[in-house]
């Protein structure tokens, strides 16, 4: 399968499977299950396939050569790097959709939205990336506005209305882009060929900041998290928080390196204030599942942060905790959501002693919560110090600040697994039977494997993550 079908045979695939495989038929899942494999494989071979610098075409399609509007697919270490995350991510989430609700549906939702995401990876005309960059919310609004909890409406349009409107300001940038450099593919285009780049720079970084999301831009993300069911809610923190900062690295400081350093105190100090204000926000939530949707924003502001260094290591740094922070939240989430299915319940002081029922499980669950606080041996510890580490070197010793984000982090982690999974068991706990699927426990133990391995190995990321930003090697790589 080529690059221009494994972008559009999605679409295809999902029509089919919706029209003749309605309800729970299994044929679904497991064709969605052979369809993320297959990007796997496909998205690990081209490591093979790319060139020590620059991006590897993999071909140019539907030409519109007068306004430049071809879809031209390239890719590059970066680009790669996350083909092959949101590959895995998607395997791990069809794994922990296995009992899902109305699954021919589901499922094809699920690989519309693959198809979208490999398009906006692989798509370097700034045109195609917006149609890809808007393609991926429409699954998305429906994955949380059909499967979602009671408030399942309100989560969903809020979370499309925000994007969306931020997505206005990235297209008018595109085509401010256009207007000035006569290109739309951004590999052509230099920032000083841009008549107006401060403008550009504002726009996009508005746009991108609401996806990941950044303070004040955040208030989608908790709802949506708290609505959508729990496997969306590891798409929303593992993939799409993950576009909005592949973007912000690509078309803002890549793209736009001078400006960027302009206004890095900018980025630095929202990434600062989006780290403390929800790790702060997540020491006072009583509500689980919003407990962690906090604590991915908090860090999110680490990678905020880790960008704003605009260096060789901190780019690496970003890179490195964007993969880390996916597989540590996204058992965090699925967990939650298992408990409060079998309990009925999102409030901790319902839950407790879960570890006595559900032992397995737990210590899942406590893994990933130790990753998210950065204990060593975990992807969380690594990450967190190399940003650490890249931002004393870029802003100096006051960034030792960033330590404190651990301690807050240390703090409603600890406390959160002192009142739901250690303690006394509660009558709710009691008189609940906690058994699990098989193919979901799975997934759970694979995000364990790699919490685990990449953090007691981190060199096999970086060898990967490096040379992603070659162009800043004179500055020192990470690790």
């Amino acid at each position: 399968m080529s690059a221009i079908e494994i972008i559009f045979f999605p679409f295809v695939l999902a029509l089919g499977l919706s029209l003749f495989f309605r309800g729970e038929s299994n044929v679904s899942k497991f064709a969605a299950l052979g369809l993320f494999s297959y990007m796997l494989s496909f998205s690990l071979s081209l490591f093979e396939q790319l060139p020590e610098e620059g991006y590897l075409l993999l071909g140019e399609f539907l030409k519109v050569e007068r306004f430049d509007f071809v879809l031209r697919l390239q890719v590059d270490m970066l680009s790669t790097i996350m083909l092959t995350l949101t590959s895995v991510l998607l395997i791990l989430v069809a794994l922990s959709s296995w009992s899902m609700k109305n699954q021919a549906l589901y499922f094809s939702l699920l690989i519309m939205f693959s198809g979208a995401i490999f398009g906006l990876f692989m798509s370097t005309n700034l045109l195609w990336f917006f149609i890809f960059w808007e393609l991926t919310l429409v699954p998305m609004y429906f994955l949380v506005g059909v499967w979602g909890a009671e408030r399942r409406i309100f989560a969903a349009v809020k979370f499309f209305l925000y994007t969306h409107f931020a997505s206005m300001l990235i297209l008018v940038a595109f085509f401010l882009i256009y207007k000035e450099s006569g290109a739309f593919d951004f590999t052509l285009v230099r920032e000083s060929m841009l008549l107006s780049p401060v403008l550009i720079w504002w726009l996009l970084f508005i746009g991108f900041a609401v996806k990941m999301p950044i303070f004040p831009f955040h208030t989608w993300l908790p709802d949506a998290h708290v609505q959508a069911p729990a496997p969306i809610s590891v798409l929303l923190a593992g993939v799409l928080l993950k576009m909005g900062a592949y973007a912000m690295i690509r078309l803002v400081i890549l793209l736009l390196p001078e400006t960027s350093q302009q206004y890095a105190w900018v980025i630095l100090t929202l990434g600062l204030i989006t780290m403390f204000y929800a790790a702060f926000m997540a020491i006072y939530e009583t509500h689980l599942k919003k407990m962690v949707a906090y604590s991915s924003i908090s860090h999110m502001g680490l990678v905020v942060i880790a960008i704003s260094t605009m260096s060789y290591a901190g780019l690496s740094a970003a890179l490195y905790e964007m993969i880390g922070h996916a597989f540590i939240i996204a058992p965090l989430f699925l967990i939650a959501g298992f408990f409060h299915h079998k309990t009925g319940s999102w409030e901790m002081r319902d839950m407790g002693g879960i570890m006595q029922k559900a032992p397995y499980i737990s210590a899942i669950f406590v893994l990933a919560g130790l990753g998210a606080l950065g204990l060593p041996g975990t992807m969380g510890f690594v990450g967190e110090l190399s940003i650490l580490i890249s931002a004393v070197k870029s802003f100096g010793l006051w960034m030792i600040v960033v330590a404190l984000g651990s301690m807050l982090g240390a703090g409603y982690i600890i406390w959160t697994l002192r009142r739901v999974i250690y303690g006394e068991m509660s009558e709710v706990v009691k008189a609940t039977n906690f058994k699990m699927n098989m193919m979901e426990f799975l997934a759970l133990a694979i995000f364990a494997l790699f919490i685990i391995l990449f953090g007691i190995m981190p060199n096999t990321l970086f060898e990967y993550i490096n040379p992603a930003f070659s162009q800043f090697s004179s500055l020192g790589g990470a690790l």
